[in-house]
């Protein structure tokens, strides 16, 4: 399996998606009544912090690459 970079921001607003998800399917089942502005603040505040997430993760991910030193490139001038 290929590995990937892991990205916390679609994980939290996926998250907070389905929250939103539960609870309207909640509400269609007749588990609870739910008003319909009820889940414009979760889906609000997931993205919200999806993207206070993202951009954290980015800003770390540049730093550590910025600190990282890379392989050294052979010199061409260097004898063999």
């Amino acid at each position: 399996m290929l590995r990937h970079e892991v990205q916390p921001g679609r994980l939290i607003a996926g998250a907070f998606l389905a929250l939103a998800g539960v609870i309207y399917a909640g509400d269609a089942g007749g588990a609870w009544d739910t008003p319909w502005f009820v889940v414009i603040p979760v889906v609000t505040v997931g993205l919200c912090l999806a993207a206070t997430a993202a951009i954290l993760t980015r800003g770390i991910r540049r730093r550590r690459r910025h600190r990282t030193p890379g392989p050294t490139p052979a010199r061409p001038d260097a004898p063999s």
